[in-house]
């Protein structure tokens, strides 16, 4: 007999036992208060059709949808150790949380990583360390070229693009006022500047993507003119264009609806409540070339402010195509941000996260040689974007090349993110990454803001001591030859040897 008749069966027992002892002893009527829930269970079970398990399991069934619901839950805090959850491991995620709180960040007994697995990575340090106290912990980078009229002094680590809507708005006033408190940049994202990324105060860095939001006509092309009166706000210092980002590198952002709120939708331009997906290109160049002139023009419309570009790197020759377009041109972005295929995306189809774009290091070693080939890196600064939680991740970033790095995840879970990786449902529990007002509000702003700049200024800290014990004063000196990983178990390569280039004089 089938699970499903075996449950009519005892259904329809117990329904009779109970009618018979009712009859003598009436109050076992109110065992239905908890037979009678279970028995229309079962019958929802049966009478459905979606979903096999529960129609050949009735009311058991249901604990599997149950326990696949909790899994990931289970998996984070149950059973993955403290170095192999993804996308961001607990090692990490607890590192960022004491740093944001202030607490003790130490940690003893010695290291968890297996040193000796392929993969492994480490700086190496000098005999004659120079003391982290005679090293500027808060360094400061000069973006701006011969053509920039307002070059801006920014922090070696920014906020990465996270745009209001995928982010809620005590989200974004808790990253803005961090960011303003500790002295350095907060990136829109492609949402555009909201409200409350002008409430904070913090500098800006306005990105414009391929759906041009708070710059845009009806139709969704690109307005000069909307464009420049909001250039021209004293907090936007740096305009970038998003040609790609490295979660979903060609294909457009992806607001799902149930985050377009009708806030949302006045400050892009676009019909609320609808999934608004970007176009996957712009509309307002096709070529290298195209990409030059559009560059002069936001230059020209912003009054000189720095204008650069983000992509993940794809296909070589492009990149190779608009250096190219920089030296026929004449005109040169004031900084590149490179993204890496294994950025974090607020909703993405998992091919796109999964198997499209190079990863940053390979990315920004590119780059960073390209230019260099075409005599254009002393113009252009760097920017490095892609899972940078630790001091030793900015120092990685910057022996490939970088200039200085943004973060995105990091300053997330600065502000209380969990990794519930339920960013595209509207459901974030802890008000991070959601438009629902009472999830929200769990998130206190002025709390939050102080973790994002205690997160900043403790990570710099963490850089300044690396380098000091590496022997460095000057951060110019850091280059590949610093950076080692082990390739087996009896061959390690340092970074010079793993991404070399003719270009580099290697010491």
């Amino acid at each position: 007999m089938k699970i499903r008749e075996k449950f009519i069966l005892l259904s329809i027992i117990l329904l009779l036992a109970v009618a018979g002892i009712y009859i003598v002893w009436k109050p076992i009527i109110w065992t239905l208060v908890f037979m009678g829930p279970v028995i229309l269970l079962g019958i929802s079970d049966i009478l459905q059709t979606k979903h096999s398990i529960r129609n050949n399991f009735p009311v058991i069934g249901n604990f599997r949808y149950l326990l696949e619901k909790i899994r990931p839950e289970i998996m984070q805090y149950f059973v993955e150790t403290d170095t192999e959850g993804t996308p961001i491991n607990r090692m990490f995620r607890s590192l960022i949380y004491q740093r944001a709180k202030k607490t003790n960040d130490t940690t003893p007994f010695g290291t968890q990583m297996d040193v000796y697995r392929a993969g492994y990575e480490w700086i190496d340090h000098s005999l004659y360390a120079v003391d982290h106290k005679d090293i500027n912990p808060h360094p400061r980078v000069l973006v701006g070229g011969a053509d920039c009229k307002q070059k801006y002094d920014a922090s070696l680590l920014n906020i990465s693009a996270m745009s209001f809507g995928s982010l809620s708005k005590n989200a974004i006033l808790a990253l803005n006022i961090g960011a303003k408190k500790g002295g350095f940049a907060h990136n829109t994202g492609e949402g555009g500047i909201s409200p409350y990324h002008l409430e904070g105060e913090g500098d800006l860095i306005w990105q414009v993507g391929t759906g041009y939001f708070g710059c845009r006509t009806h139709e969704g092309n690109f307005c000069p003119d909307t464009f420049a009166k909001k250039a021209t706000l004293d907090s936007v210092k740096m305009i970038e264009i998003k040609l790609s980002q490295g979660a979903k590198p060609g294909h457009g952002g992806i607001l799902p609806a149930a985050k377009n709120t009708e806030e949302i939708a006045k400050i892009r331009d676009v019909k609320p409540h609808t999934d608004v997906n970007s176009p996957p290109s712009h509309s307002a160049f096709s070529s290298a070339t195209g990409l030059m002139g559009f560059i002069k023009l936001l230059r020209d419309k912003s009054g000189g402010k720095p204008i650069g570009f983000k992509l993940c790197i794809g296909k070589k020759p492009e990149f190779i195509d608009i250096c190219k377009a920089m030296v026929s041109t004449g005109i040169k972005p004031d900084f590149i941000t490179i993204d890496g295929g294994e950025g974090g995306t607020g909703a993405a189809p998992i091919e796109f996260s999964n198997s499209i774009g190079m990863p940053l290091r390979e990315g920004l070693a590119f780059a960073h040689d390209t230019l260099m080939f075409y005599d254009l890196k002393k113009d252009i600064k760097l920017i490095a974007s892609g899972k940078i939680f630790t001091g030793f991740h900015i120092v990685r970033m910057l022996a490939l090349g970088a200039d200085m790095v943004n973060s995105a995840r990091a300053m997330m879970l600065a502000i209380g993110c969990i990794q519930a990786r339920e960013c595209n449902t509207n459901t974030c529990p802890v008000g991070v990454a959601t438009q629902n007002k009472s999830l929200m509000k769990g998130l206190n702003v002025p709390n939050k803001a102080e973790r994002v700049t205690n997160f900043h200024h403790a990570t710099l800290r963490s850089f300044s001591e690396l380098v000091g014990a590496a022997g460095i004063r000057n951060l110019s000196e850091l280059n590949r030859t610093h950076i080692n990983r082990r390739i087996s178990m009896t061959e390690v390569m340092n970074y010079s040897e793993i991404y070399p280039s003719a270009l580099r004089k290697e010491v």
